[in-house]
């Protein structure tokens, strides 16, 4: 391989994982401002977090790919970009955990809606299970909660 078409591998390698550093800050700064919207009910921003943090997966999975590929060509670049990679890796489980204690909130939101549904329906929350066409059965009692 020519050492111009060498650098200019190595260039679109460094390229590349500078990119996904970039992305993965973008990432944690999505998955923080999701924990806010989460926290205060602020549903309008946990929508665009959502949707800035599903932007991002998908540019960091391209990235992810990019790299592979230029990789196998640039093993020096590669050698050389190994601790980017490894704090890159860092900051990845760092966004996962994040991720992992945002779910864990929604699980707890979910929690309290169906709570609060059931006292509303009188059903009880343990009474619903799935049918086998995948639909949600519950038990409905009927009972007036209040009238006009």
């Amino acid at each position: 391989m020519s050492p111009s078409l060498q650098a200019e591998l190595d260039h679109a390698l460094t390229a590349a994982v500078d990119e996904m550093r970039l992305a993965v800050g973008q990432l944690m700064d999505a998955l923080t401002t999701e924990r806010t919207a989460l926290e205060t009910a602020d549903v309008d921003t946990l929508n665009r977090a959502g949707a800035s943090k599903h932007e991002l997966m998908l540019r960091l999975e391209q990235l992810d790919s990019e790299r592979v590929q230029l990789s196998q060509n640039a093993a020096e670049a590669s050698r050389v970009l190994a601790p980017k990679w490894q704090e890159i890796l860092q900051s990845l489980r760092a966004c996962q955990q994040l991720n992992q204690r945002n779910g864990y909130l929604v699980g707890i939101r979910l929690q309290q809606v169906r709570k609060a549904l059931a006292v509303l329906t009188g059903n009880e929350t343990e009474a619903s299970v799935y049918g086998r066409a995948g639909d949600l059965r519950t038990s409905l009692r009927s009972q007036t909660l209040a009238e006009a």
